[in-house]
């Protein structure tokens, strides 16, 4: 009885919170459309650019509750629409950017860095202003005119790091045992749970990421700084710097406070400048001009799932449910005229993946479709971008990993440690192949070799169909070898290296729409409400995910405790 009255209370006091978050929301909706002033734009006016954390390519929940909401974070396409929008703006006359604590790939830092140096082209002066900066912010800083910090502010420019992380003594100490099996000598499948130190064949990938990473550093520095390569280097190595030693080696202009950054640049432009937000100019802006091409800008971002049947949206990575049903959408709109699929995932579960490239397969059939890649579309991620239609990505984009893996976890070790014991009984050869209180046995693990050498033949072969080349041609690019962009064009994985403005002239010409006329990006699945999430009916346990990554960080649990063929990539890589 004292249980039952426990868990009516809470569910009281949660019905009661979910009330008290529609009514704030209602207001905040009502609002919108009565007393919220308008947002206005001055005539002398200088865009403030925030970008702070992370960067995403799907939009984020709008919250609306007033009081309690953080400010969503821009997407990647806010912020190049954003961009194109005030480089043509008579109003704003230039931008101001203000990176902080950044947590984007190397890929879409080269996508905002290109969007920075394209205002530039409208001969608006960009002015950077560097809070406790790392690699990061001072990477998109470069393409700025001038760059300042405050006097005694740290600048944490010293070069590159990747940290590879290995559970196996851990497990052991658990009583865990992690079963995988693989092809491809680069599909170390996934080592992080097998091993305690990395193979040399993730050394040789690492270092091959690194070395790239590094050289783009080093030469996006020296041209944004007008230094030689070599002595960028060596400024490097004299990292991190405070306040005057990053002055005296040239990589600020001045060791001011923003308020006197902003008396300089009136000097300058002979003004008085007005600085507008990020969010509030987009507001003023409004939506694009009716009469225009529209285009539909579909985002993939996350691991690959299967989801849940009921959900049009995940809120949780790529799900087969909600992908396919976007597709369709998308497909069965007369008024889109070609298509977009912005990719930025590490891949998933096989069958999934495998259900998203069919439907890819039929929108290509029925609309012009161009593959954006972004930070990364490895594996199951590069998987549902072989579609035949052209591919796209940066030069520092992770892609290929081109294989296929099983996995599965034996508890037996921890149930022995907990006392726990387990009766198994079975009807049929392989009914507990993927039992978690044994390990595989040799038969077992030779079964399960024969079916992802299928999955992987399967895997290049839609490659090689997709691509245009043998299968004896793909094959030495695949084993599960995770390529940079610049080595997937090099070896003919892509088709371009290039970013959104890139992706938009191409599909244009796809489509016959003239290179001079500007169009609508349509994006799937547009942004959604707290009242769409709270009425949403779904499976995901969605708290108990972010619970495990905010202890373990990105891993792809979701896919590996589903178990089974996996298109993921080998490892999880963090270079800082």
């Amino acid at each position: 009885m004292k249980n039952f009255f426990l868990g009516f209370a809470i569910g009281i006091v949660f019905v009661g919170l979910v009330g008290v978050l529609l009514i704030f929301a209602a207001v905040r909706l009502a609002g919108s459309y009565g007393s919220e002033r308008p947002v206005t734009v001055s005539d002398n006016s200088a865009l403030i650019l925030n970008l702070e954390g992370a960067v995403p390519e799907q939009a984020p929940v709008d919250v609306a509750i007033p009081y309690f909401q953080k400010q969503p974070p821009l997407t990647v396409l806010d912020t190049w629409k954003l961009l194109h929008r005030a480089a043509g703006d008579t109003r704003v006359k230039a931008l101001i950017l203000e990176p902080r604590g950044l947590d984007a790939g190397w890929a879409k830092l080269e996508e905002l860095r290109a969007e920075i140096l394209s205002f530039k082209q409208s001969g608006k002066p960009v002015y950077a202003y560097l809070r406790n900066a790392t690699m990061r912010e001072y990477y998109l800083a470069t393409a700025a005119d001038k760059i300042y910090m405050a006097p005694e502010d740290e600048l944490d420019v010293k070069g590159l790091r990747a940290e590879l992380m290995y559970f196996k003594g851990t497990l052991d100490k658990l009583g865990v045992t992690m079963e995988f099996e693989h092809v491809g000598k680069y599909k170390d499948a996934p080592d992080q749970f097998t091993k305690t130190s990395p193979s040399p064949e993730t050394l040789e990938v690492t270092n091959q990421i690194l070395d790239q990473y590094y050289g783009n550093m080093v030469q996006v520095i020296a041209e944004g700084r007008k230094l030689p390569p070599g002595a960028v280097r060596g400024v490097i190595d004299q990292g991190p710097f405070i306040g005057k030693s990053a002055l005296d080696n040239g990589l600020v202009d001045a060791l001011i406070f923003e308020d006197e950054m902003l008396s300089q640049l009136n000097t300058s432009l002979k003004a008085d400048l007005k600085k507008v937000g990020a969010r509030s100019y987009s507001k003023a802006a409004g939506a694009d001009p009716a009469g225009r091409a529209r285009i539909a800008y579909v985002t993939g971002d996350g691991e690959i799932t299967r989801g849940d049947p009921g959900e049009d949206v995940s809120d949780t990575g790529i799900t087969a449910f909600s992908m396919v049903k976007q597709l369709k959408q998308v497909g069965d709109d007369s008024t889109i005229k070609g298509v977009i699929v912005r990719v930025d995932s590490p891949g998933g579960d096989g069958i999934a993946s495998d259900d998203i490239l069919h439907q890819m397969k039929l929108l290509s059939k029925k609309k012009p479709v161009l593959i954006s890649m972004s930070d990364l579309a490895a594996s199951g991620g590069y998987f549902i971008a072989m579609t035949g239609d052209p591919v796209l990505a940066y030069s520092n984009t992770l892609t290929g990993s081109i294989g296929v893996f099983f996995g599965k976890v034996n508890l037996s070790g921890l149930y022995d440690k907990l006392g726990i014991k387990t009766e198994l009984l079975t009807r049929g050869r392989f009914a507990d192949i993927d039992s978690e209180t044994k390990p595989l046995t040799p038969e077992q693990k030779d079964k399960v070799q024969k079916e992802i050498q299928v999955f992987y033949r399967g895997f290049v072969e839609r490659v090689s169909e997709a691509r245009k080349r043998p299968y004896d041609q793909v094959e030495p690019l695949a084993q599960g070898r995770v390529w940079l962009g610049a080595q997937a064009k090099m070896n003919g994985l892509v088709d371009e290296i290039g970013g959104l403005d890139r992706a938009v002239e191409m599909i244009k010409q796809r489509t016959n729409i003239p290179a001079s006329e500007q169009v609508t990006l349509v994006t799937y699945p547009p942004r959604r409400t707290l009242i769409e999430m709270l009425l949403k009916n779904t499976n995901d346990n969605t708290e108990l995910e972010s619970a495990i990554k905010a202890v373990a960080g990105n891993l792809p649990w979701k896919s590996l405790a589903h178990g089974g063929v996996q298109r993921l990539m080998p490892y999880s890589l963090l270079v800082k």
